[in-house]
């Protein structure tokens, strides 16, 4: 099992924090959803509260080892300085002499937010000299970015190796709730369990079904999914949980009688694990049986947890995100920690 921030003492230490600062953004280059920068401040308050020197390090976007000018990340410094009541300092690289001496400047309980580090090739081309690069700037290192840690990357998988390393405050939270959900018993979830699994790709999504299925009583799957596992004659171990949407399963959202089969199911869960939208959901159009099921979620009082980059965009979209028990910062992280995957990230915190 991994170490945790509780008890570390960080007074005068070089802390570099893994952060998932992986938000979207709008056709300006402006922050459209902060939802995962907000996630990551417990950790960070409380190492500027125990007077740590803080170096975040983060990535945005694609830029495939190049610097492109609109994934630099002076807005989320500029945001994380809103939220912090005072100015995060931005540097200009990820490594070199140039970003070790403003390291060094720091004062305790300051903080610095480093250049995106897929600016750099070596980040997910996962290069040992890089992530000693990176090692060098710090004297412990936290991972808080449960969002990476299905990505082999330097700055998840290999400075592991070069720093004493603990789980921060986010990463901790997300992998006692996951684990929660797949367990049974008196520690697991409580019963009945339904898990919604929306989008599109069943081979993408297979192996979760297949995983989570033997843990919920009912498994409720997009029309998109359910298309996929009758054209591609997909198996799955308890096929008499599998929920599929009737009529059109390729329509742009599932019809009233499925809403209404729906809902009746998830009113009487105690725990409901949701991840994907049911048809096209960001046109308000085709949205009717999306916001039907996280209606029927709130109103059902269950445990609610909930994934995926476009569930967790429509929720805040609708503005009920806090009406939920606990909303992941995984996409992919998530769907392969409940496959029942081994994560490198959390693997190298051993």
């Amino acid at each position: 099992m991994f170490k945790t921030l509780k008890n570390l003492d960080v007074v005068n230490k070089r802390v570099l924090v893994r952060c998932d600062f992986n938000v979207p953004l709008d056709e300006q280059g402006n922050i459209s959803d902060d939802f995962r920068i907000k996630q990551t401040l417990p950790t960070i308050k409380y190492l500027t509260a125990n007077k740590a020197k803080v170096i975040l390090a983060c990535h945005l976007g694609e830029p495939e080892g190049k610097f492109v000018s609109k994934l630099k990340v002076d807005k989320i410094a500029d945001r994380l300085s809103e939220y912090l009541n005072f100015a995060v300092a931005k540097a200009d690289d990820c490594i070199g002499s140039n970003v070790e001496y403003q390291v060094n400047s720091l004062d305790a309980g300051g903080v610095l937010l480093l250049e995106n580090l897929r600016f750099h090739k070596e980040e997910t081309e996962p290069s040992e000299d890089f992530a000693k690069q990176l090692s060098r700037l710090a004297d412990i290192y936290i991972n808080d970015a449960f969002g990476v840690c299905h990505r082999e990357n330097a700055s998840v998988t290999l400075v592991p190796q070069f720093l004493p390393h603990y789980a921060g405050l986010l990463l901790e939270k997300e992998i006692i709730v996951l684990s929660r959900i797949l367990k049974d018993g008196p520690e697991g979830a409580q019963k009945p369990m339904i898990s919604i699994i929306g989008g599109t790709k069943v081979e993408t999504k297979s192996k979760f079904i297949n995983n989570i299925s033997g843990v919920s009583d009912y498994v409720i799957i997009s029309g998109l999914i359910a298309r996929d596992v009758l054209q591609k004659n997909v198996q799955f171990q308890f096929p008499e949980k599998i929920v599929s949407p009737t009529g059109d399963l390729g329509a742009l959202d599932i019809n009233d009688e499925s809403i209404q089969m729906f809902c009746d199911k998830i009113m009487q869960a105690k725990t409901v694990l949701w991840n994907g939208p049911f048809g096209k959901s960001e046109d308000e159009r085709y949205a009717k049986g999306t916001l039907a099921i996280a209606k029927a979620i709130i109103e059902s009082g269950a445990f609610s947890v909930v994934g995926g980059g476009e569930t967790v965009e429509f929720i805040t979209k609708q503005g009920i995100l806090d009406k939920f028990s606990w909303v992941s910062t995984g996409g992919g992280a998530m769907l392969s920690f409940l496959s029942g995957d081994e994560l490198p990230g959390i693997k190298a915190l051993d």
